[in-house]
Parts: structure tokens; sequence; C-alpha cells
């Protein structure tokens, strides 16, 4: 309990999960979250656009711990269907424990607008809960984004969350942020899978994130990434059979240490 309160006290950005849009997922952490160009069930978090492209039905459970302090445990699960035009997803998340809480629903939807264009959009159900009789604070938001298929190899994405700064409490004039994030991916070859993305919160400096994916066979992926604000390094490895996959990253802070995750995805199998 001491650790986390030195941690509120001196990276609050930190202490903070769902509110801030932290990301996750396996795939992504391993790769410094440079995820907005990826497609899968997570992208019903990353970039709503991703799920335009999607032909399976998927469903995802994750699981996260912020610098091993146990009250920093961040969890949660996604579930994306396939319709004639897109797919719809619906996802939840939940931060922290007894005495401070935070959680999102989202309702999300991607549309395909051609073979090489995908859009999307998610509003989203916020909820803040404070122990001792402090109450709870809830509010809507919403987000959007695009991707683009430029050529066979380079792929580029854009999102925006929540760009109405949806207010959660009168109190300090509480808000969701809002946060930008412009990237693209480059495919070297069927083995080699690169990513770069700029993100900014209006109320922190601008972050730059690069992550590498490499395919070593069928089944097993190899990932590493960096980011630049805060200064972390990220390393990942995903193994694939059939319709399962299993995501296991770690990224690391200089300062505040590790912040293991996993993520399980099933593929459903195409009607």
């Amino acid at each position: 309990m001491k650790k986390l309160l030195l941690l509120s006290l001196f990276f609050p950005s930190f202490f903070f999960a769902g509110n801030d849009n932290i990301h996750f997922g396996g795939r992504s952490a391993g790769m410094g979250h440079a995820s907005i160009t990826l497609s899968d069930v997570w992208s019903s978090h990353h970039n709503q656009a991703g799920l335009g492209w999607l032909k399976r039905a998927e469903a995802g459970v994750f699981a996260q711990n912020r610098f091993l302090v146990r009250e920093m445990n961040y969890m949660g699960f996604a579930y994306a269907h396939p319709v004639k035009s897109g797919a719809f997803a619906l996802s939840f998340t939940n931060f922290g424990y007894s005495q401070y809480g935070e959680s999102k629903l989202g309702l999300g939807y991607g549309l395909k607008f051609s073979n090489r264009i995908t859009g999307g959009v998610q509003i989203n159900y916020h909820n803040t809960r404070i122990g001792n009789n402090y109450g709870s604070a809830s509010v809507l938001s919403t987000e959007m984004g695009m991707q683009a298929k430029i050529t066979s190899n380079l792929e580029l994405g854009m999102h925006l969350f929540n760009p109405t700064q949806a207010k959660l409490n009168d109190f300090n004039d509480e808000r969701i942020p809002t946060i930008m994030r412009l990237g693209m991916a480059y495919t070297f070859s069927n083995k080699v899978f690169v990513t770069l993305e700029a993100e900014k919160d209006i109320d922190y400096p601008a972050n730059f994130k690069a992550g590498i994916e490499y395919k070593a066979n069928s089944k097993i992926y190899l990932r590493g990434g960096i980011g630049a604000a805060p200064t972390a390094a990220t390393f990942g490895v995903g193994v694939y059979h059939k319709g399962l996959k299993l995501d296991l990253a770690s990224s690391y802070h200089q300062v505040l240490g590790f912040i293991p995750e996993v993520s399980l995805t099933y593929v459903f199998e195409k009607n």
C-alpha cells in the first residue's frame, strides 16, 4: 500500500488507468503499444477502424499488473462480431481495487468503406469509484478512427479519443483525457512487421512509440518495442495454434519497473 501511495504522489499519470485510455493486449504491449494500425478484437480499444477488416468473430481476455503493485491490476474482455459491411464490438475494462476503481464499457463499430479504407466509432461509459463512502461518478465519451492501406506493404492509421472533453466531475473540472494518435505500419516481408506511432494527450507532451514483430514460424511470434515519453522498453511473444492466440508481454520503466501482461484470444470458425 505504501508503494501505491508513492506512485500516485510522484507519478499521477501512471496511477490512473481506464480514464486515461491506457492500452492493453499482449500483442500491442509487446510492440510498445504502437498499435493504431493493428486489426483484431483489441481494435475495439486501439482503433475501431481495425474492426472493419475482420472476417471472423473474435473474443479475448487480458490481465495486466502495473509495476507489480497488487492494487494496480488492470483487466478486461472484448468481443467482436462481423456483419456484412464491418463488425460490431463490445469491450469492458476495470482497474484498481476496493478503495479506488475505474471501469469503461464500450460499444464500437468498424465499417469497411473499400478494399483500402476503413473507419470506426465507439461510445463509452466510464465509471470511477472511491471507497469509504466517497461515492462514484460516471460519464459518456466517444472515440473514432480510420485506417488506410496505401500499398500492399504500407498502412496508415489515425484515432481520436474523447474529442468533446467529457467532464467526469465538477470538482477541479475533472475531465476524461482527450488523446490524438497517428501511426503507420510497414511489412518488410512475410516475417517482419514494423509499426511507428505518435500519441498526444492534450495535457501532456507527445509520446513516440515503435514496435517490431518477427514471425519465427507459423505458431511463434517474437516482439519488441520502445517508447519515448515515458521512456520504456517492451518485449513479448505470441503463440498461435489454430484459432487460439496466447500473447505474453512486459514493458519496463527505468524508474517504476515492470508491467507484465497476458492476453488470450479465440478466433471462431467462419460460418
